[in-house]
């Protein structure tokens, strides 16, 4: 027993002169422990994949032997590489840990907060994630601290009991192998037969993307997604015949005559709240908004993100590519760069970081001339706190108004920060949450969750009255475009939206667009209704954030680039196109399931889209 004892827990190399099934047995041993702690951290991951749903989900993976291989085969391969890199088995199993365990926190934290996975694409932008992490509060619940010391006990046991340290040929061997069986599972996890055949759907929304996602783990959706991390071509793509659909169309100018100044404004998580019947408001919070919308033309914006991911709506806006999230590197095609060919200066606010979302580099890609930050304007008004609608509102009036002054007319095109959540739980930034709302039956964080968030919009409200009606009392022609980005954040989980009833599931079309709409509206002051001798009033279609510029453009008596005369031709038969899959038609039905020719428009705008974002040269 002692000889065994030294022989498998302490040695570095099998003594000379073991006997070759001794040696065999020593460095199984090794293998095993090694393999064994690798795949307990791949079975840690997937006890913290569905975050706040629950153990269900877990219980779930265990059912499906192929969901559970391919989330604890990463974490095997990559510490079998480095066992055959660092020749030591506790320091290839830590080296492990960092990332698989670091993969879920991040995803058990995102989907806390913002009901949303870690995908691919996510890890191209680390240092952004880190920094919007310090805007949460973060915690540890019973769970992640069992996860860690879990994790912390492996290295442990592997430090004692698994010192075995290969020869360099071995280790070279083994490492090879590892590569070879990460090639071999390549075209494994980003196969979409694969992805299907593991659907894990008994217990979620099927409509959910987001669980979707974690009914197969983490790090095997992780992966699946890598092939999504940058644009892929559609299914079908044909440069040549997307390339020949847009040369249908020629760009056309924009008649002197009718060169109003625009100015676009999208608010974070603004919607409307009123249309809840369960929530007992106690004052018409939407009152000076709805006030707007009638003096207007106004109606519903389907977005395809919900309590995250602004940059989609807001780029959807500007490209009138549907997807709206490109990781843009270089110069790419927007209304931003038609609009400075047609002799306007282009620029903008946002009172936030610049490297939010990259937007000091890839709104420069997108056309504009100047673009106002925190760290080039706004840090100066709000010391290291970001600007709230008080500042920004007023800077951006007072800008837009100066820049009125040039000769060139101005395409102005900012986005707000205030009401970006989390909303405190503990107090009312606002007032009291009696200001707001009655209901009773909501605890105490979920009223101040709330109220919080209705002050805020109430607040937003007042400021962009100002603005209005400081556009509304000068000569030169404005036009001038709102919206809101998404629902916003109410509580970890959705719990606000649980606590009043409200259905997310998105089964019904009711609950569909409970979940992703938000409200649109276009106003003009006397001057520019007199030059587009239109009155921009009444109630506007529900169109897809890629189809609002059109939309806008329409209002306008423009045209377009040729792009957008090609798009207009897809709106006019399916006016929202979602990304969920579904669509609406010309004639209001949402249609879950697109038929035959509803697929194929959808496929053939998408190619469009994918060609435009890919082609550009200005």
């Amino acid at each position: 027993m002692k000889r065994l004892f030294s022989c498998f827990l302490f040695q570095t190399h099998p003594e000379d002169g073991m006997s070759a099934p001794r040696r065999a047995a020593f460095w199984l041993w090794n293998t095993l422990l090694l393999g064994g702690g690798a795949a307990a951290l791949g079975l840690v991951c997937l006890i913290l994949a569905p975050g706040q749903y629950g153990w269900e989900l877990f219980w779930d993976y265990l059912t499906f032997p192929g969901i559970v291989a391919l989330n604890l085969l990463p974490p095997v391969v990559l510490a079998a590489l480095l066992y055959g890199v660092t020749g030591r088995p506790w320091t290839a199993y830590a080296l492990t840990a960092l990332p698989v365990v670091g993969l879920a926190f991040g995803n058990y934290y995102k989907l806390t907060f913002r009901d949303d996975p870690v995908v691919a694409a996510d890890l191209l932008l680390l240092s952004e994630a880190g920094n919007m992490a310090g805007k949460y509060q973060l915690f540890l619940t019973g769970k992640l601290a069992a996860a860690l010391v879990c994790t912390v006990l492996g290295a442990a046991v592997l430090a004692l009991l698994a010192r075995g340290r290969p020869r360099r040929r071995a280790r070279a061997a083994m490492a090879a192998a590892a590569l070879v069986c990460a090639a071999v599972l390549v075209p494994v996890y980003g196969s979409d037969s694969v992805y299907q055949a593991n659907a894990n759907i008994e217990h979620i929304n099927r409509w959910s993307s987001t669980q979707q996602y974690i009914s197969r783990g983490l790090l095997y959706p992780l992966l699946h997604s890598v092939k999504d991390a940058l644009p892929n071509p559609p299914e079908g793509y044909d440069q040549r015949a997307a390339a020949a659909e847009l040369a249908q169309f020629k760009d056309a100018d924009i008649p002197e005559e009718k060169k109003v100044n625009v100015v676009g404004v999208m608010l974070e998580a603004f919607a409307d709240f009123s249309s809840f019947d369960a929530i007992e408001f106690t004052q018409d919070v939407y009152a000076k908004y709805h006030a707007l919308e009638e003096e207007s033309y106004s109606g519903t914006l389907l977005t395809n993100i919900f309590a995250g991911g602004t940059v989609n709506t807001e780029r959807a806006f500007l490209t009138g590519v549907g997807t709206g999230d490109y990781d843009y590197r270089a110069s790419a095609a927007s209304y931003v760069w038609y609009l400075k060919s047609q002799g306007y200066r282009t620029s903008g606010d946002h009172p936030c970081n610049d490297w939010f979302y990259n937007r000091v580099n890839i709104n420069s890609y997108l056309g504009f001339d100047e673009y106002r930050f925190t760290e080039n304007h706004y840090r100066a008004l709000s010391g290291d706190d970001t600007a709230w609608d008080r500042i920004f509102f007023p800077e951006l009036t007072a800008s837009v108004l100066a820049q009125l002054e040039d000769d060139a007319p101005l395409f102005s095109f900012s986005v707000s920060y205030q009401g970006h959540g989390p909303y405190g739980d503990y107090e009312c930034w606002w007032g009291e949450a009696e200001d707001y709302i009655a209901n009773q039956n909501l605890d105490s964080a979920s009223r101040y969750i709330l109220s919080n968030y209705l002050g805020s919009v109430l607040d937003t409200q007042e400021h962009l009255s100002r603005m209005v009606d400081a556009f509304r009392n000068v000569d030169e022609p404005i036009v001038l475009v709102v919206f809101g980005d998404h629902k916003p954040w109410l509580g970890n989980g959705n719990s606000v939206y649980h606590a009043l009833g409200i259905d997310l599931g998105q089964e019904t079309e009711e609950s569909f667009y409970d979940y992703w709409s938000t409200r649109y509206l276009i106003w003009a002051n006397d001057a520019a209704k007199e030059i587009l001798d239109t009155d921009m009033a009444g109630e506007g279609p529900d169109i897809s954030p890629c189809f609002l510029m059109n939309l806008l453009f329409q209002q306008l008596g423009w045209k377009g680039d040729a792009y957008m005369q090609a798009a207009d031709q897809y709106r006019a038969e399916l006016p929202v196109i979602h990304n969920s899959g579904s669509c609406l038609t010309a004639d209001g039905r949402l249609v879950r399931t697109p038929g035959k020719e509803e697929s194929e428009l959808i496929r053939r705008f998408q190619c469009l889209g994918y060609y435009r974002s890919r082609h550009f040269d200005h």
